[in-house]
């Protein structure tokens, strides 16, 4: 048998060192934001102009955190992000498991109709919706008020949602309804016990990619809220922002408060999302 040069396990071995050069390179660049962001959290303003991006602050200002936390009023831009941001994910969630059950696994005449309506939603610019929403929670009286966010957020997040819910919903076996059913399942029961179970990889990457889309998210909190109270991190670190001064060391521990969440949840959920991602690839 004719043998190529990646049988040699020299080349094999230069092959992998290369490789995993290329994947520390591209990993040293994936860190590198957060140990800028977060050495620029302990630096005051003249640090933050005068020394190099990576250089170590002289005195590291820990009490930047203790500011922002308990006179930037962090604390409770930091509870209404979470309760936003969780809120409308499982909202999300359960309506686009909900939708996507009824259109792979129930026949009806509309399904398809139903489903392109949807999908059109993924073609409507954000910004182009924001007066006609400010317009309607206007006449419902939900202006300046957290529910108007969370609907918000389901609302866009839907199509997405149901998009990649679809690929694995259709790779499900439709034996085990047959099976269930025949035992008295009913329907409900069906799709909270069984299925919605069954989905949780999948279930588990879009609610990273909902997570990070609606606790990052700026526009829609800063036309429809406005009271202090109600505004989440994103538009809460604007009170760091002087017209004549700015303290960026607060603004930068805010930041870095703001993304510990996030990544904490990706850790958490990371193989998780890799399951969700390849399990509707393959059908069977």
């Amino acid at each position: 048998m004719h043998k190529t040069m990646w049988d040699n396990p020299t080349v094999m071995l230069i092959a992998k060192f290369i490789l995993y050069v290329f994947l520390i390179g591209v990993a040293i660049l994936q860190i590198f934001p957060l140990v800028w962001l977060f050495l620029f959290s302990l630096k005051n303003n003249q640090e933050v102009f005068n020394l190099p991006p990576l250089a170590l602050p002289e005195t590291p200002r820990w009490e930047n955190y203790v500011t922002v936390w308990t006179q930037g009023n962090i604390g409770q831009y930091f509870f209404n992000s979470v309760l936003v941001t969780g809120s409308a994910v499982l909202l999300t969630i359960i309506t686009a498991s909900l939708v996507t059950f009824a259109i792979t696994r129930m026949r009806w005449k509309l399904s398809k109709p139903v489903l392109g309506l949807f999908m059109v939603g993924l073609m409507i610019p954000v910004h182009s919706t924001l007066i006609p929403l400010f317009n309607f929670f206007l006449n419902v009286n939900l202006m300046d008020h957290l529910l108007a966010i969370i609907l918000t957020y389901t609302a866009f997040n839907m199509p997405l949602t149901i998009m990649i819910l679809l690929g694995f919903y259709n790779t499900l076996p439709r034996e085990i309804e047959e099976a269930a059913i025949m035992d008295g399942c009913s329907i409900n029961r069906l799709f909270f016990q069984i299925i919605l179970p069954m989905t949780a990889p999948v279930v588990a990457t879009t609610a990273i990619i909902n997570m990070i889309y609606n606790w990052n998210e700026f526009v829609f909190v800063q036309t429809f809220i406005s009271s202090d109270n109600l505004k989440t991190l994103t538009v809460g670190i604007q009170n760091f922002v002087g017209q004549y001064s700015t303290d960026w060391g607060a603004i930068g521990a805010t930041l870095m408060i703001s993304i510990i969440p996030i990544l904490i949840a990706f850790f958490i959920l990371s193989n998780r999302i890799v399951e969700g991602i390849t399990a509707g690839s393959v059908k069977g």
